[in-house]
Protein backbone atom coordinates (compact mmCIF):
# COMPACT_ATOMS: atom_id res chain seq x y z
CA UNK A 1 0.00 0.00 0.00
CA UNK A 2 1.10 3.37 -1.01
CA UNK A 3 0.46 5.60 2.40
CA UNK A 4 0.31 8.62 0.04
CA UNK A 5 -2.39 7.24 -1.99
CA UNK A 6 -4.37 6.25 0.91
CA UNK A 7 -4.36 9.81 2.84
CA UNK A 8 -5.08 11.47 0.06
CA UNK A 9 -8.07 9.03 -0.49
CA UNK A 10 -8.77 9.59 3.36
CA UNK A 11 -8.39 13.61 3.15
CA UNK A 12 -11.09 13.76 0.37
CA UNK A 13 -13.70 12.69 2.44
CA UNK A 14 -12.98 15.32 5.30
CA UNK A 15 -15.86 18.16 5.00
CA UNK A 16 -14.05 21.43 4.42
CA UNK A 17 -16.13 22.96 7.09
CA UNK A 18 -14.25 21.34 9.45
CA UNK A 19 -11.11 23.50 8.81
CA UNK A 20 -13.30 26.84 8.01
CA UNK A 21 -14.43 26.02 11.57
CA UNK A 22 -10.97 25.37 13.43
CA UNK A 23 -9.33 28.70 11.55
CA UNK A 24 -12.33 30.96 12.58
CA UNK A 25 -11.97 29.70 15.92
CA UNK A 26 -7.89 30.76 16.22
CA UNK A 27 -9.21 33.80 14.64
CA UNK A 28 -11.94 34.69 17.41
CA UNK A 29 -8.67 33.53 20.25
CA UNK A 30 -6.06 35.45 18.90
CA UNK A 31 -6.01 39.22 18.50
CA UNK A 32 -2.96 39.67 16.47
CA UNK A 33 -3.51 37.00 14.18
CA UNK A 34 -2.02 38.76 11.60
CA UNK A 35 0.81 39.63 12.36
CA UNK A 36 1.42 36.04 14.35
CA UNK A 37 3.65 33.36 13.57
CA UNK A 38 1.57 30.18 13.43
CA UNK A 39 3.29 26.86 13.58
CA UNK A 40 0.44 23.74 12.20
CA UNK A 41 1.76 20.99 14.27
CA UNK A 42 1.24 17.36 12.58
CA UNK A 43 -0.50 19.12 9.56
CA UNK A 44 -0.85 16.20 7.91
CA UNK A 45 -2.20 17.11 4.44
CA UNK A 46 -1.99 20.52 4.65
CA UNK A 47 -5.40 21.55 4.63
CA UNK A 48 -5.74 24.12 7.50
CA UNK A 49 -2.11 25.29 7.07
CA UNK A 50 -3.36 26.46 3.26
CA UNK A 51 -6.74 28.12 4.29
CA UNK A 52 -4.42 30.13 6.67
CA UNK A 53 -2.16 31.11 4.22
CA UNK A 54 -4.54 32.00 1.65
CA UNK A 55 -5.96 34.71 4.71
CA UNK A 56 -2.80 35.93 4.54
CA UNK A 57 -1.30 34.31 7.51
CA UNK A 58 2.31 33.38 8.15
CA UNK A 59 1.72 29.59 8.64
CA UNK A 60 4.34 26.96 8.98
CA UNK A 61 3.35 23.12 8.90
CA UNK A 62 4.83 20.42 10.60
CA UNK A 63 4.40 16.75 10.19
CA UNK A 64 6.37 13.26 11.12
CA UNK A 65 5.19 11.64 7.46
CA UNK A 66 7.27 13.02 4.49
CA UNK A 67 4.47 11.89 1.96
CA UNK A 68 1.83 14.02 4.30
CA UNK A 69 4.42 16.68 3.63
CA UNK A 70 4.62 15.95 0.18
CA UNK A 71 0.76 16.45 -0.07
CA UNK A 72 0.71 19.66 1.89
CA UNK A 73 3.97 21.06 -0.66
CA UNK A 74 1.78 20.19 -3.44
CA UNK A 75 -1.99 21.91 -2.14
CA UNK A 76 0.14 24.83 -1.59
CA UNK A 77 1.76 25.06 -5.07
CA UNK A 78 -1.61 24.23 -6.29
CA UNK A 79 -3.29 27.57 -3.90
CA UNK A 80 -0.54 29.47 -5.00
CA UNK A 81 0.69 30.09 -1.41
CA UNK A 82 3.65 29.82 0.46
CA UNK A 83 3.48 27.59 3.76
CA UNK A 84 6.56 26.48 4.98
CA UNK A 85 6.82 22.63 5.92
CA UNK A 86 9.10 20.86 8.18
CA UNK A 87 9.65 17.45 8.87
CA UNK A 88 9.83 16.49 12.68
CA UNK A 89 8.60 14.30 15.13
CA UNK A 90 5.66 16.45 17.78
CA UNK A 91 7.95 14.57 20.98
CA UNK A 92 11.06 16.86 20.05
CA UNK A 93 10.56 20.07 18.71
CA UNK A 94 14.26 20.92 19.27
CA UNK A 95 15.11 22.12 15.85
CA UNK A 96 12.52 24.45 15.31
CA UNK A 97 11.60 28.17 16.16
CA UNK A 98 9.65 30.04 18.34
CA UNK A 99 6.00 30.48 17.27
CA UNK A 100 3.21 33.03 18.65
CA UNK A 101 0.87 30.35 17.70
CA UNK A 102 0.76 26.68 17.85
CA UNK A 103 -2.06 24.79 17.06
CA UNK A 104 -2.77 21.16 16.74
CA UNK A 105 -6.19 20.08 15.10
CA UNK A 106 -8.01 16.63 14.56
CA UNK A 107 -7.34 14.78 17.56
CA UNK A 108 -4.16 14.01 16.35
CA UNK A 109 -2.60 14.40 20.04
CA UNK A 110 -5.06 11.34 20.62
CA UNK A 111 -2.07 9.34 18.98
CA UNK A 112 0.01 9.52 21.30
CA UNK A 113 0.81 6.07 22.80
CA UNK A 114 0.60 7.64 27.08
CA UNK A 115 0.76 10.47 29.60
CA UNK A 116 4.51 10.55 29.23
CA UNK A 117 4.16 11.52 25.65
CA UNK A 118 1.28 14.31 26.07
CA UNK A 119 3.53 15.71 28.39
CA UNK A 120 6.57 15.95 26.69
CA UNK A 121 4.79 17.37 23.89
CA UNK A 122 2.99 19.79 25.92
CA UNK A 123 6.43 21.00 27.38
CA UNK A 124 8.13 20.66 23.70
CA UNK A 125 4.95 23.38 22.67
CA UNK A 126 5.44 25.38 25.85
CA UNK A 127 9.03 25.97 24.80
CA UNK A 128 8.69 27.42 21.54
CA UNK A 129 5.92 30.00 22.03
CA UNK A 130 6.64 33.05 22.49
CA UNK A 131 5.93 34.80 26.08
CA UNK A 132 1.97 35.32 25.92
CA UNK A 133 1.45 32.45 23.02
CA UNK A 134 -1.03 30.39 22.78
CA UNK A 135 -1.41 26.62 21.89
CA UNK A 136 -4.45 25.71 20.73
CA UNK A 137 -5.61 22.25 20.03
CA UNK A 138 -8.76 19.83 19.97
CA UNK A 139 -8.96 15.92 21.72
CA UNK A 140 -11.74 13.42 21.29
CA UNK A 141 -13.50 13.43 24.26
CA UNK A 142 -14.43 9.71 26.47
CA UNK A 143 -17.50 9.91 25.71
CA UNK A 144 -16.72 9.63 22.27
CA UNK A 145 -14.36 6.78 22.78
CA UNK A 146 -16.57 5.02 25.27
CA UNK A 147 -20.14 5.48 24.11
CA UNK A 148 -19.73 7.25 20.51
CA UNK A 149 -17.25 5.16 18.84
CA UNK A 150 -17.58 1.17 19.90
CA UNK A 151 -19.31 -0.56 17.39
CA UNK A 152 -19.41 2.27 14.84
CA UNK A 153 -19.36 1.85 11.34
CA UNK A 154 -19.36 4.50 8.18
CA UNK A 155 -19.73 3.49 4.69
CA UNK A 156 -19.26 5.17 1.62
CA UNK A 157 -19.70 4.39 -2.05
CA UNK A 158 -19.54 6.06 -5.51
CA UNK A 159 -18.64 4.93 -8.64
CA UNK A 160 -14.59 4.60 -8.09
CA UNK A 161 -14.33 4.25 -4.64
CA UNK A 162 -15.69 2.58 -1.61
CA UNK A 163 -15.03 2.98 2.08
CA UNK A 164 -15.78 1.08 5.11
CA UNK A 165 -14.40 2.51 8.07
CA UNK A 166 -14.75 0.46 11.70
CA UNK A 167 -14.15 1.05 15.17
CA UNK A 168 -14.15 -0.91 18.31
CA UNK A 169 -12.85 -0.33 21.70
CA UNK A 170 -9.17 -0.13 22.17
CA UNK A 171 -8.69 -2.33 25.13
CA UNK A 172 -7.10 0.46 27.24
CA UNK A 173 -9.37 3.30 29.45
CA UNK A 174 -10.84 6.13 26.90
CA UNK A 175 -9.07 4.21 24.05
CA UNK A 176 -10.26 3.08 20.22
CA UNK A 177 -9.06 0.90 17.43
CA UNK A 178 -10.30 2.24 13.79
CA UNK A 179 -10.51 0.12 10.86
CA UNK A 180 -10.08 1.59 7.69
CA UNK A 181 -10.73 -0.06 4.27
CA UNK A 182 -10.69 1.42 0.37
CA UNK A 183 -11.74 -0.31 -2.31
CA UNK A 184 -10.61 1.89 -5.51
CA UNK A 185 -11.26 1.14 -9.07
CA UNK A 186 -8.70 -0.11 -11.17
CA UNK A 187 -9.80 0.71 -14.68
CA UNK A 188 -6.92 -1.12 -16.47
CA UNK A 189 -7.29 -4.47 -14.56
CA UNK A 190 -11.23 -3.66 -14.35
CA UNK A 191 -10.68 -4.76 -10.56
CA UNK A 192 -10.90 -2.92 -6.87
CA UNK A 193 -8.06 -2.15 -5.03
CA UNK A 194 -7.92 -2.76 -1.26
CA UNK A 195 -6.00 -0.28 0.96
CA UNK A 196 -6.17 -0.94 4.49
CA UNK A 197 -5.08 0.72 7.83
CA UNK A 198 -5.16 0.01 11.42
CA UNK A 199 -5.81 3.70 13.45
CA UNK A 200 -5.38 3.55 17.38
CA UNK A 201 -6.96 6.55 19.52
CA UNK A 202 -6.78 6.94 23.20
CA UNK A 203 -7.87 9.87 25.10
CA UNK A 204 -7.66 10.76 29.07
CA UNK A 205 -9.99 12.77 31.41
CA UNK A 206 -10.60 16.71 31.26
CA UNK A 207 -8.78 16.59 34.69
CA UNK A 208 -5.66 14.45 33.56
CA UNK A 209 -5.48 17.32 30.82
CA UNK A 210 -5.53 20.04 33.15
CA UNK A 211 -3.08 18.41 35.12
CA UNK A 212 -0.28 17.57 32.15
CA UNK A 213 -0.90 21.73 30.72
CA UNK A 214 -0.66 22.89 34.50
CA UNK A 215 2.62 20.71 34.90
CA UNK A 216 4.06 21.82 31.24
CA UNK A 217 3.59 25.41 32.65
CA UNK A 218 0.68 26.31 30.92
CA UNK A 219 -1.94 29.22 32.22
CA UNK A 220 -5.37 30.61 31.89
CA UNK A 221 -6.40 27.08 30.03
CA UNK A 222 -9.67 27.38 28.63
CA UNK A 223 -11.86 24.66 27.36
CA UNK A 224 -14.86 24.59 24.60
CA UNK A 225 -17.05 22.47 22.79
CA UNK A 226 -18.24 22.90 19.19
CA UNK A 227 -15.29 24.89 17.53
CA UNK A 228 -15.49 27.20 21.07
CA UNK A 229 -18.73 28.06 20.44
CA UNK A 230 -20.10 25.63 23.46
CA UNK A 231 -19.47 24.55 27.28
CA UNK A 232 -18.46 21.35 28.08
CA UNK A 233 -21.03 18.33 28.93
CA UNK A 234 -21.04 14.79 29.47
CA UNK A 235 -21.86 14.24 25.94
CA UNK A 236 -19.25 16.37 24.36
CA UNK A 237 -17.41 14.54 22.09
CA UNK A 238 -14.47 16.43 20.89
CA UNK A 239 -13.08 19.11 23.59
CA UNK A 240 -10.93 22.19 22.17
CA UNK A 241 -8.21 23.74 24.37
CA UNK A 242 -6.48 27.05 24.28
CA UNK A 243 -4.11 27.25 26.24
CA UNK A 244 -1.91 30.65 27.31
CA UNK A 245 1.76 31.13 28.11
CA UNK A 246 2.41 34.09 30.09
Amino acid sequence: MIYTTFAQLYDDLMEPEIYTRWCSLVEEQVPMISSAQILDLACGTGRLAVLFAKKGYNIAGADLSTDMLALAEKRARDEKVKVPLIETDMLDLSELAKFDVITCCLDSLCYLENEDDMLKVFSQVYEHLQKGGDFIFDVISPYQTDVVYPGYMYNYTDNEQAFIWQSYSGGKPHSVTHILNFFVYDKQNNEYARLSETHYERTYTLSKYLKLLDAAGFENVEKFGDFGSAELSETTDRWFFVCHKA
